[in-house]
């Protein structure tokens, strides 16, 4: 967070404001959110997926809350729009599906649903991205976690009654002038099912290991190459007690093509 003023009043109120703005973001509903949601599934990281299942306390408050701020904003606009344009109950639009109903609330996942086009039936979810973000996402794809919230998105429409054909997952840039990427494929119910395998395989493997009262097999449960560590809300870097905070995914250096020739 920065915040600057023209001179001191002004810094005064920019920090004032600043404040408001990371106070209301960190107490927003979704930010409350303790259940995991169809969006964390897919986290490549089973460690922070653990943290997440116990409520363990956190270490930061999950970093700048901007990006979020405005991705819940163009969520309204965009809900805004197509409700505008659903006269004949095309569309269903942020409405909660339930993904599987377990037996206690924590096996229970359910979330908000972006959009479901019955026209075509399209499971569509929005991102708003950064402009190399979404080159990045346009030449390697949307990645794993992305792909499986959209297909977890569309186990929970077939559950409501509806027939999905495809996902889609639409990248809007933060830039001055519209790019749009769409990544679509058809909708695969098994992709789904071995995402809750994979998810109920770690929640096992808490119960098994029972961190809380054994904080030394923390280390037992592990994180990921792919893990987005600084904006994960218990890293802390050169941390050696996990029951405190994660120090992250210690990444080996690359080593160039002549030191490896000579090791």
């Amino acid at each position: 967070m920065i915040a600057t003023g023209s001179d001191d009043i002004g810094q005064a109120l920019a920090s004032r404001v600043a404040d408001l703005i990371v106070d209301a973001a960190n107490n927003a509903p979704r930010s409350q959110q303790k259940r995991i949601g169809p969006s964390e599934v897919g986290d490549p990281c089973e460690r922070k997926l653990t943290y997440k299942m116990y409520d363990w306390p956190t270490v930061t408050d999950g970093g700048d809350p901007i990006a979020s701020i405005l991705g819940t904003g163009f969520h309204s606009w965009m809900e805004e729009a197509f409700t505008g344009r659903n006269t004949a109950g095309r569309y269903k639009i942020e409405e909660r599906v339930t993904v599987r109903e377990g037996a206690t609330d924590d096996s229970t996942l359910a979330g908000s649903s972006d959009l479901y086009d019955r026209g075509t039936g399209t499971v569509f979810d929005w991102k708003l991205v950064g402009t190399s973000t979404l080159d990045n996402y346009r030449r390697k794809g949307p990645g794993d976690q992305y792909r499986k919230q959209a297909h977890l998105y569309g186990l929970g429409q077939e559950n409501a009654g509806e027939t999905p054909q495809r996902v889609a997952i639409v990248f809007v840039a933060r830039y001055h002038e519209l790019r749009v990427h769409v990544w679509t494929e058809p909708y695969d119910r098994q992709v789904a099912l071995d995402a809750l395998e994979r998810l109920d395989r770690i929640r096992q493997q808490l119960i098994d290991l029972d961190p809380e009262a054994h904080p030394e097999r923390w280390s037992q449960i592990p994180t990921s190459e792919e893990a987005k560590c600084r904006f994960c809300p218990w890293f802390k870097p050169g941390s050696t007690d996990l029951s405190v905070g994660c120090p992250g995914v210690q990444k080996q250096p690359t080593r160039s093509g002549f030191e490896s020739l000579i090791a």
